[in-house]
């Protein structure tokens, strides 16, 4: 369950003028670590019809920088996550291995399993929460708290969606 206090904080950043997607997906990811907990959170918004995705969100900079577009790959995690808009997640790093080429990295940063979370607006993914933690931690029991977090999420892509748009613009 959330706690009030982070959905109060959350509520109070959506409300402060001026605030950016990546203190959004921050509140998110506090939320995140609260519930579900993560090792590594980032987060990425997706132009389907581009074909392209953007990182807005990364809680280790120096590992997973805010950089440019990048194509979207053609593989299982773009068919489950992508299009059937369910949750991704492996419990070893093969298995991560076989949907993501930075698996060597993952590695290194002591990451096994993974977890992405799409969040769906109009049919469309507009990003992913991708979350990051030891070999066997994401099952379905503990990423069954992940909907609780969708209405907050929803809110933080929507208010990065602009950001793919302007880099591509």
């Amino acid at each position: 369950m959330i706690s009030i206090g982070l959905i109060d904080e959350f509520m109070a950043s959506v409300r402060r003028p001026g605030v950016t997607a990546f203190d959004l997906i921050g509140g998110v990811g506090r939320m995140l670590h609260e519930t579900i907990g993560t090792r590594l959170l980032t987060a990425s918004v997706y132009d389907m019809e581009a074909g392209q995705s953007k990182r807005v969100y990364s809680e280790n900079l120096d590992a997973y920088p805010l950089a440019g577009l990048k194509p979207i790959l053609e593989n299982r995690y773009t068919e489950i996550v992508l299009r059937r808009h369910q949750i991704f997640h492996t419990m070893r790093i093969e298995e991560i291995a076989e949907v993501f080429a930075d698996w060597p990295l993952i590695q290194s940063l002591g990451n096994e399993s993974n977890a992405n979370i799409p969040v769906v607006v109009d049919g469309k993914v507009i990003g992913t929460l991708n979350l990051l933690h030891k070999a066997g931690y994401y099952t379905a029991e503990r990423l069954a708290p992940a909907a609780a977090l969708l209405p907050y999420a929803t809110i933080a892509f929507q208010h990065s969606a602009k950001s793919l748009h302007e880099a591509s613009d």
